[in-house]
């Protein structure tokens, strides 16, 4: 009779929580629908630019800053790529301490310099200084790094939810800004007489810069190139990467945790059976940007997890001269688990090929699931 009391008490609390969970999920909004955002006003977009000149150097100088246990992936990498394949800027990738950065959700890679480093070598400080998101928004070593190159006069960069962390560096109060659609609500609370902005992709506001979620590091990039060397140097640019056109238009209401959204993470999450690691070759000369794109979407799945491999042991160099470390020493990978290589492809195309690849592979809403995170406005999906 007691084990059956038990039995019933655990099915009725299993049900019980069954209940709660369903309600909960049907109480999310459905799938919002996709429009392309109006066109920004010129005077808009020519203050924008402005507001992002050179402070100091006539070629300036540009920081991307990370912590070493974890500091977003794309939002590290791709600002790194296009701004180097620009040669407009002298770009260093820093860390707060010696040793490797842990990218996340994937990569690791050793960068250039640490902040002690770079102080020593440049008192007078950078012209920019990017910050992407990292683990922990309230890191001391880099807050008080970041608030020491605003007072330097450098322009800060939040891309995606680094914003966060220029937040707690106590650069956004009485600042208009944005953020990762995700942390809104976050910074919002954290710092009420920030103005948040909605329907803009990147927002610049008296010397400090901030984006929306990950994939806007390629159109402040651009941005940022205009402002330096002007706007035929960063189509040009934008061609080579495949990016022909952007601003800073925005659909911000296409963003939001949504019940599809919800069900995805749950479903993936639960077929724990079928995760697979999918391995992509790490090779001398790759491209930063691209592979920084395909291994953060195909990471992004819940149903996947990329992985570097490389012949032999030790860093590969990138297109941009970043030493990328390898997860694993590998002569090859298995062929049904091997991520297609994206020599020859222009970085936003090869999103936009992960994309479909991941469609193929897990359905169009674990596509839409890995974009929403990206914050990649739809219509440039495939």
């Amino acid at each position: 009779m007691n084990s059956r009391r038990v039995l019933w008490s655990a099915l009725g609390a299993v049900a019980l929580v069954a209940v709660i969970g369903g309600a909960w999920i049907f109480s999310l909004p459905p799938a919002p629908s996709a429009a392309a955002p109006p066109a920004i006003a010129q005077d808009e977009r020519d203050a924008t630019v402005a507001a992002l000149k050179p402070p100091k150097r006539q070629r300036p100088l540009i920081a991307i800053i990370g912590i070493n246990d974890a500091t977003e992936t794309t939002d590290y990498l791709m600002p790194y790529g296009i701004l180097k394949r620009a040669d407009i800027a002298d770009v260093v990738t820093l860390a707060t301490a010696p040793g490797p950065v842990q990218l996340f959700p994937v990569l690791k890679v050793e960068p250039q310099a640490t902040i002690a480093e770079f102080d020593a070598q440049h008192p007078d400080g950078a012209d920019y200084v990017i910050v992407p998101a990292m683990s922990r928004d309230d890191d001391p070593v880099a807050l008080r790094w970041i608030r020491n190159q605003s007072a330097r006069g450098a322009i800060v960069i939040g891309v995606c939810a680094g914003a966060k962390v220029v937040g707690d560096a106590g650069l956004l109060h009485g600042k208009r800004a944005t953020t990762h659609w995700y942390s809104v609500k976050e910074l919002r609370g954290k710092h009420p007489t920030m103005r948040y902005v909605e329907d803009r992709r990147f927002v610049v506001d008296d010397g400090v810069a901030t984006t929306t979620g990950i994939s806007a590091s390629m159109p402040i990039s651009l941005t940022l190139i205009e402002a330096i060397a002007g706007r035929d140097k960063a189509r040009a640019v934008g061609r080579d990467i495949g990016l022909a056109d952007w601003d800073a238009r925005h659909d911000s209401d296409a963003f939001k945790f949504t019940r599809p959204f919800a069900l995805t993470a749950i479903r993936n999450t639960a077929a724990f059976w079928a995760h697979e690691q999918l391995g992509i070759e790490l090779k001398e000369g790759v491209d930063e940007v691209s592979l920084a794109l395909v291994t953060d979407a195909w990471s992004r799945t819940y149903r996947s997890q990329a992985v570097t491999f490389a012949s032999a042991a030790g860093a590969q160099h990138s297109r941009g001269g970043l030493r990328i470390l390898s997860d694993q020493v590998a002569a090859n990978w298995p062929a049904a688990q091997l991520l297609p290589a994206s020599d020859g492809t222009k970085p936003a195309e090869a999103l936009d090929h992960a994309l479909a690849g991941i469609a193929a592979r897990y359905g169009t809403d674990t596509a839409d699931f890995v974009a929403m995170q990206l914050e990649y406005p739809k219509h440039q999906m495939p």
